[in-house]
């Protein structure tokens, strides 16, 4: 939908933005990843905000960046913003008023101690997974109280997260790409959510001819 709106609002300058179709399918691939989350009517908002305000179509971090500004995006400070003040309250978190309960979440999940201790390059990704996490439980209304699960069952790998880059990195798929695919490991197994998104996720790496099985328990895909 967006691209369709982007051909007909900027004419030849969005096609001169794409010399090949590969650039054109990989481009909409990451802009699918990108916006992960948001609503139908929060993106035809801000594409009518593209059109009253840029002459050129928008790169992903502009797009989102008028996202925010149209509703907040619900609130969520940035990566940096969240990350420093978990840091920065890791010693005593219960006491301070945090920007957003996504922050206290994010540093819950990640783990205070090694938000007190550990190097940035450490601490850091640890909090940008379990951050984005949450920021989409957030935008998708779930529930924030719900723990990010720390372990596969089938004890592939220590944590999600681990899990996640390893499956992504064995099947040679960008970061982004294995995030999106495999975003229902982060749900309570047995939901309904999970076995829908699974279901989805699997059909998205059939149509991108990835030629992976994507890992699911029995109940993961079982149907509703």
């Amino acid at each position: 939908m967006i691209f369709a709106r982007f051909m007909a609002i900027y004419g030849h300058k969005f096609k001169s933005c794409f010399e090949t179709e590969d650039e054109l399918r990989i481009a909409k691939r990451e802009w699918a990843l990108s916006l992960a989350g948001y609503t139908e009517s929060e993106l035809v908002a801000a594409v009518n905000r593209c059109k009253e305000s840029t002459a050129w179509m928008p790169s992903i971090a502009e797009f989102l960046s008028i996202l925010r500004d149209i509703n907040g995006d619900f609130g969520l400070p940035g990566l940096r913003d969240a990350y420093m003040e978990a840091c920065m309250h890791a010693d005593h978190p219960v006491r301070h008023h945090w920007s957003h309960p996504a922050v206290y979440h994010a540093g819950r999940e990640t783990g205070w101690f090694l938000l007190r201790t550990e190097e940035e390059s450490r601490a850091l990704p640890s909090f940008r997974y379990h951050y984005d996490v949450i920021c989409r439980r957030v935008r998708e209304g779930e529930d924030l109280d719900q723990p990010v699960p720390p372990a596969l069952e089938n004890k592939q790998a220590n944590t999600v997260a681990d899990f996640i880059q390893a499956f992504t990195e064995e099947h040679a798929l960008a970061p982004e790409e294995g995030a999106s695919l495999l975003y229902y490991l982060t749900l309570p197994e047995g939901t309904r959510t999970r076995a829908r998104l699974y279901r989805q996720a699997q059909e998205k790496a059939d149509q991108r001819g990835l030629g992976i099985q994507l890992p699911a328990t029995t109940r993961d895909r079982a149907k509703d």
